[in-house]
């Protein structure tokens, strides 16, 4: 029976694309034992109908069994909730895209770094501020005050960068006064009722979270983040990021313009430290999320890595589906192309190939 097993998921691919079926746990449960992924919850909406699933256990070996309110490290997933929460506060006038962000706050870790001066909000939102990704491991305690120096030249090419998301969250803390939890919660949980969502360790999570585990299949505690960073620390579950997906798509709670961002390319891509003809045609950054042009069309999509936690969304806004699933594994990653076509339909969707290279 096993030599079957892909005709049959082809099958599945073809009847779900049609609207006839829905893809079975079963179908999913053996992408996950095929990959060593624990346990996996996944949301998948199409026309308003969501489809939740919740399979495996929270951490392997255990009888504990993932519910819709396990609670996963959701990682970089924050990012898009960073980047809606700020276009929020731009539509509210307390800032502007393209001022440049040290105008507004002097951020002591940029402090006398050449060109910093330069960076704005738009180069955050679409990672062209010249940073790295990391100065330090974020979850050290000499990160926190890790000096920040730009590798490359601001809007000069494309390098992913948690520390602009952190120096963007900053800035906001400062001209809001509020915590950047406290402005997830009024920009975005309160309003789109994400009750099992957090930038900080909570712990109602306590009795019901998912433990991380390595590629080997080993299980590593769930990390109890004391402070709220949008780039990183995001704790949810899949039913709750579903439904701030549909916001995103949509551009609930945004002035048409501000939503327009979301679906426009803010730059092409290009690699720091790549030639210009390296440029991805069908892959480009929006202020706030990863834009793909598929075989099903525009896509917004972002990836989530926390080392034993990672997850993935993509939404088609043309055709108001979204997907997004968190996965308790390092090994999350291997199913992302096989979920996507099971859910999506066949075709080229490109984002995970672009990150492969």
């Amino acid at each position: 029976m096993k030599g079957f097993l892909p005709l049959l998921l082809l099958l599945r691919f073809s009847t779900w694309s049609l609207g006839q079926s829905a893809p079975t746990e079963a179908a999913l449960l053996a992408l996950m034992q095929k990959a060593n992924v624990p346990g996996m919850q996944l949301v998948y909406t199409r026309g308003g109908r969501e489809h939740t699933y919740c399979l495996g256990r929270r951490t392997a070996g255990s009888a504990a069994a993932v519910d819709a309110t396990t609670t996963f490290e959701a990682a970089s997933l924050g990012k898009a909730l960073l980047a809606y929460t700020a276009l929020r506060l731009l539509d509210k006038g307390v800032f502007s895209l393209d001022k440049p962000l040290l105008s507004y706050y002097a951020y002591p870790r940029l402090r006398g770094a050449p060109n910093a001066d330069k960076i704005t909000a738009r180069m955050v939102l679409g990672h062209t501020t010249g940073l790295l990704n990391w100065a330090a491991n974020p979850l050290s305690p000499e990160w926190v005050t890790a000096p920040l120096r730009l590798k490359y030249a601001p809007d000069s090419c494309w390098n992913y960068s948690g520390e602009g998301y952190v120096f963007l969250q900053k800035t906001l803390e400062y001209l809001t006064g509020k915590s950047f939890e406290a402005l997830a919660q009024e920009e975005v949980f309160g309003p789109l009722r994400m009750t099992y969502s957090s930038f900080v360790w909570q712990e109602k999570f306590a009795a019901n979270a998912a433990s991380g585990h390595d590629g080997k299949g080993q299980p590593v505690p769930i990390s109890h983040f004391p402070e709220p960073y949008g780039a990183y620390s995001l704790l949810s579950t899949a039913a709750d990021y579903g439904r701030f997906l549909q916001a995103l798509m949509a551009g609930r709670g945004l002035k048409p313009a501000t939503a327009q961002l979301l679906l426009t390319p803010a730059n092409d891509a290009l690699r720091c430290g790549k030639p210009a003809t390296a440029t991805d045609p069908f892959i480009a950054w929006a202020c706030g999320v990863g834009l793909a042009t598929t075989s099903q069309g525009l896509a917004q999509w972002q990836w989530g890595d926390n080392g034993n936690f990672k997850g993935f969304y993509l939404t088609l806004p043309g055709k108001k589906e979204s997907l997004v699933f968190l996965t308790n594994s390092s090994n999350g990653p291997k199913m992302t192309d096989d979920l996507l076509r099971l859910f999506l339909g066949p075709g080229e969707y490109r984002a995970t190939q672009w990150l492969a290279e």
